[in-house]
């Protein structure tokens, strides 16, 4: 039996500001976002682009991860980031999407 990985993620919004949360489909949850029927936050403030992305094995595991994550500092978010490339191999969002999604959904 295989489980679907959370994935925590960090979205860069067009103002500048930075949203964190979880999901299983990150492409499903980009288009919600996107059409405006995501978070509450993030209506009104695209175009995203995803800086940042991490798997985990349970909705708990992840839970506790956006939560740890959404304590720091939008400085320590940023530096958070750049220690993973999000182009990352075993990044989930660079294996999942389509290249033609990628640049619908992820450019700023």
């Amino acid at each position: 039996m295989t489980t679907t990985p959370w994935i925590v993620y960090i979205l860069q919004c067009a103002d500048g500001t930075l949203y964190t949360g979880i999901t299983t489909d990150l492409d499903a949850r980009l288009i919600k976002h996107t059409n405006g029927t995501g978070a509450k936050y993030t209506r009104g403030r695209a175009p995203f682009k995803v800086i940042f992305t991490e798997s985990h094995p349970s909705k708990s595991a992840a839970s506790t991860r956006e939560a740890a994550i959404k304590r720091l500092s939008k400085q320590e978010k940023l530096k958070l980031t750049h220690k993973r490339p999000k182009e990352h191999p075993t990044n989930p969002l660079t294996t999942r999407l389509s290249p033609t999604r990628k640049r619908t959904l992820l450019q700023p």
